[in-house]
């Protein structure tokens, strides 16, 4: 299976496994949307509350797609395929948990898009990142144009897709790509401590806050404030939310539990 999912505590992590470069194709697409199927059943069973991503080895998180079959494909085929992909990444970014890309080499083309359909990226020291999609007479279509402008700013994305090059950890760590920069052969382990982390959180207040900021980015300030304001309110009907306040006043550590 070039998709594999495994539960560790709240925590889950899907790996890649698809060697050489660990390429996506429409294949490994839908298992991996089988597998966001399984993780949305273990969210809402408040199994799983964080999700971390990575490839399989040290070179490669995902590297793309898999050009040769670019050759045979007319304009209603490559529509397809982006529209594939665009699908199932956004079923990604709308998990109700925090997800967590643990980019451990090569994260180009469609790896990228992958990582930036995620909350939170790490990167190990050796990792390289790139929407190199301009060389092959194409552009990114897998969310790349609109999730890298919204991340880092239009005039840096435009830079990046106009010219294809990748860069290294520590620019992408510069620019705003990824949030850490981990040493080659701990990035899981530290992907890891950051999901326990945020695990431990009250998850109902986790869902808020991403639901609040991500619909922020669709909407007015205005309209992004007023939605930010519900969703405070709501949490105030939670079980979790008083366990929280009486938990800090008793001077203890919150037990949450996502009710």
């Amino acid at each position: 299976m070039p998709v594999h999912l495994e539960f560790r505590e709240k925590t889950a992590v899907l790996r890649f496994d698809n060697p050489p470069a660990n390429s996506l194709n429409a294949e490994i697409l839908v298992e991996f949307q089988s597998k966001l199927k399984e993780l949305q059943l273990k969210i809402a069973a408040d199994e799983t509350r964080v999700v971390v991503i990575t490839g399989t080895g040290t070179k490669f998180f995902i590297a793309g797609a898999d050009i040769s079959r670019f050759l045979e494909l007319d304009s209603k085929g490559g529509y397809e395929i982006a529209r594939q992909g665009q699908v199932i990444f956004e079923e990604l970014s709308s998990l109700p948990c925090a997800t967590i890309a643990a980019i451990n080499g090569y994260a180009l083309g469609g790896g990228l898009e992958l990582a930036l359909a995620c909350d939170i990226r790490l990167a190990s020291a050796n990792a390289l990142l790139g929407q190199p999609e301009i060389n092959l007479g194409l552009i990114p279509g897998y969310g790349g144009t609109q999730r890298l402008t919204r991340l880092i700013g239009p005039g840096k994305a435009k830079e990046l897709i106009y010219t294809g090059k990748n860069v290294s950890a520590e620019e992408a760590l510069r620019i705003g790509i990824i949030n850490q920069v981990v040493t080659e052969g701990e990035l899981l382990d530290e992907a890891l401590k950051l999901a326990e982390s945020i695990a431990g959180k009250p998850p109902l207040a986790l869902r808020a806050a991403k639901k609040a900021m991500d619909q922020g980015l669709e909407k007015t300030l205005v309209m992004g404030i007023e939605a930010e304001a519900k969703h405070f309110g709501d949490l105030f009907s939670t079980e979790d939310q008083k366990e929280g306040a009486r938990a800090f006043l008793e001077k203890r550590k919150p037990q949450f539990k996502g009710i």
